[in-house]
Parts: structure tokens; C-alpha cells; sequence
């Protein structure tokens, strides 16, 4: 065996991946930071009883563990850094208004979300703190439209979709909590003959609601079918309004899917999705997560989206690779001067060392400083 090989789904990344990943990560964290959102730096191992306070079990299972040397204690590895920043929110900062944060790291996923993931994403976002209405779910959707227009991806669809729906149904319907698991998991599958065999014995409403669940997919029209059709419940109608709030006030593409109920035991209101061209997978997630909060002792309303920093940076229109000047080794005080001149101006100077001419191709130069009547000159190669 190749000592050298990495595990499954673990891989380096390479000078022009890199490059595009951190330019990325500059623009976006400028972004964030015009936009009021400050910097967090989370540790990347936490205890586990904090680090998995109030996540469900979900990220319990994408979570790596290992014993900690010193206390004894289990440590984890972070999956999923939004519940960091709700615990720096809650217990560090202890601030009583509004916070905006945002925060850029490597997370480390026990399994792949798909086939093509990896076990290593550098997760990038921004949640807001302290708001309990519809406005913070609006700005923090209009951020991420704002991200995905300065990353080239403008066209991308945002699907919404509200957990409050589902759980209306779930409370009315007086449905214990193991079914509600099983009703939960056939609606987000779309499940039709299985959700079907469920609700056979629940009242006709409830029955003809969690059935229809599956069929409200679409654009703006989706929101008359749902009132039309779903019992008149208060919180359930609260949910369609927020829905139709959120959709008014978006520009750009967007959808409606009332099955979308991921993360259905840490999301407490609007979830939404990025998509972008014929993939699959959300390029971008998120939501609002008030009850992560009150599980850290200090109950905060809360609403943000994460994504995938080396997702975006292969679908990111590819920036024209960044060309540099050829410098040849001296000690000259004037050629150091201009290199220094250039570097200042944002130019990549290369100093060739000495007996690597024949290499010189690899360095990536298309033009070189030249000795001219005294003077270094820049001139093609």
C-alpha cells in the first residue's frame, strides 16, 4: 500500500484551486464586513457537549471523536461551525441587541454529503443575532443573493420553504412523536405511497394535508394553493405569510417547496436553499435557528446560511490566470528597487535563482525586468 494516499474523499488542493479559493474567501468576508457582519475565528475542536448542544443527531453522526489527553473528556472535531458562533453569540460576547457575524474555516465530515463531496469543506457564512422578525430572515437572504451575484453566480434559484408548516399539521393532528418522525420523513422524500399507508387513520383534514405536502412545489403560486387547501391554522397561516413577505421582498429567481424540511429538528421558522444550474445539491443553505440558542442557556433569535467555499470556486466563472514578471538573480540595488516598486503595485515577481533556465516555462512569466541604458525595463518574453 501507498503510504502517501489520502483517505476517501480527502484531497490536497492544488496552487490554482487555492488561489481561486482565497480570493474568493477575501471577497466575500469583505462583503460580509461592509454589510456590518464582524469576524469570528471558532476553535476547530470543541468538547462535545457543547460543540453538539442542541443540533439533533444529524451532525452528531457527521461528527469525528476522539478522547481528549489532558482532561479525558470526548472531544469533536467541528462539523458544522454555525453552532459555534451561536455559542460565542450567547456566552462570550453577551451582547442584548443585534449581532452580525461571520466566520470562514475547514470542517471535517465523518461521510461525504454525495458522491462527489468532500469530507473536508471550507465552510463559509454569516447569521444574524437578536431578531426575532421577518426583516433579519430578508437581510440574510439578500446577503446571500449579494454573495452569489459578486461570485458570478446570479443566476441561481433560492428555494424557501417554512418548518412551522409541517409542525402546525403535526400539533393539530395529535400525532405522537414516533409517527411524526415517520410523517417527516415520507413528506421530505416525497414519499406518496408511504405517507399514504401513515395517515390512514388520522382525521380527514390532517389526512388530506400531509398528503398534499408533497405537491406544493412551484413558484409564487404555491402560497393561494396552500391557504386554499391547508387548514386555517394560525401558526400554519403565520408561516404562509412570512413565505409570501420573504418572496416580496427578493429580486431573482425563487422557489417555493413545502417538503423541504431538512434540519427540521434544529430549524425553527424559514429555510431556503441556493441552486444553481442542473446540480442537484444546494450550493448554499440556511435558515433560522432560534431554539440553538435557548439549548446554550441564553435564548437568541437567530437566521443565516453556510456554504462551501471549494464548491463556489469551481463554479465561479475562472478568473484569467495572473501572469508574473521574470526578475534574474543580482544584487543590484536598482533591480531591487523595481522589483520591490512592482510587488508594491500588486505585480508577482519572480527572482529566477541561478542553473534553473531550463525550468523557466514552469514558473509562469510572460514578460521579464531587462537591463536597459541603465534602467530595468519590463519587455515580453
Amino acid at each position: 500500500m501507498r503510504t502517501w494516499l489520502l483517505p476517501e474523499y480527502v484531497e490536497d488542493i492544488l496552487p490554482n484551486e487555492a488561489l481561486g479559493i482565497e480570493r474568493l474567501r477575501t471577497r466575500l468576508l469583505e462583503l460580509f464586513r461592509v454589510h456590518g457582519y464582524e469576524l469570528v475565528i471558532p476553535p476547530l475542536l470543541e468538547y462535545t457537549d457543547s460543540l453538539l448542544t442542541g443540533t439533533g443527531s444529524d451532525l452528531d453522526l457527521r461528527t469525528f471523536k476522539l478522547v481528549d489527553q489532558l482532561s479525558g473528556r470526548m472531544m469533536g472535531v467541528r462539523a458544522d461551525m454555525t453552532p459555534q458562533v451561536a455559542r460565542i453569540d450567547a456566552h462570550l460576547l453577551n451582547r442584548k441587541g443585534v449581532v452580525r457575524l461571520c466566520y470562514c474555516g475547514t470542517v471535517l465530515h465523518t461521510r461525504p454529503r454525495s458522491f462527489t463531496a468532500t469530507r473536508e469543506p471550507m465552510q463559509l457564512g454569516a447569521e444574524i443575532y437578536g431578531h426575532a422578525g421577518i426583516e433579519a430572515d430578508i437581510e440574510i437572504q439578500r446577503l446571500l443573493r449579494t454573495a452569489l451575484a459578486a461570485c458570478g453566480l446570479g443566476d441561481a434559484r433560492l428555494d424557501v420553504s417554512h418548518v412551522g408548516v409541517f409542525e402546525a399539521l403535526a400539533k393539530h393532528a395529535g400525532v405522537d412523536e414516533k409517527l411524526e418522525a415517520e410523517l417527516l420523513e415520507a413528506v421530505r422524500a416525497k414519499d406518496r405511497p408511504r405517507l399514504r399507508a401513515l395517515v390512514e387513520r388520522l382525521e380527514p383534514r390532517s389526512r388530506e394535508a400531509f398528503l398534499l405536502l408533497p405537491e406544493l412545489y412551484g413558484g409564487r403560486e404555491v402560497l393561494e394553493r396552500a391557504r386554499n387547501a391547508l387548514p386555517a391554522y394560525p401558526e400554519l397561516r403565520a408561516a404562509l405569510d412570512d413565505l409570501e413577505a420573504v418572496l416580496n421582498a427578493n429580486g431573482g429567481p425563487m422557489g417555493i417547496d413545502l417538503a423541504d424540511l431538512r434540519g427540521y429538528h434544529y430549524h425553527s421558522g424559514i429555510v431556503f436553499a441556493a441552486y444553481h444550474g442542473g446540480l442537484a445539491n444546494a450550493i448554499a443553505l440556511g435558515g433560522r435557528y432560534d431554539e440553538v440558542g435557548k439549548a446554550f442557556g441564553r435564548a437568541r433569535p437567530a437566521t443565516g446560511f453556510s456554504l462551501d467555499l471549494r464548491e463556489w470556486v469551481r463554479l465561479a466563472p475562472e478568473a484569467p490566470p495572473a501572469k508574473a514578471i521574470l526578475a534574474p538573480y543580482s544584487d543590484d540595488a536598482k533591480l531591487r528597487e523595481r522589483i520591490d516598486a512592482l510587488r508594491a503595485a500588486g505585480e508577482v515577481v519572480i527572482v529566477e535563482l541561478p542553473g534553473h533556465e531550463q525550468t523557466r516555462a514552469e514558473l509562469g512569466c510572460d514578460r521579464q525586468l531587462v537591463l536597459k541604458n541603465g534602467n530595468w525595463e519590463i519587455v515580453s518574453l
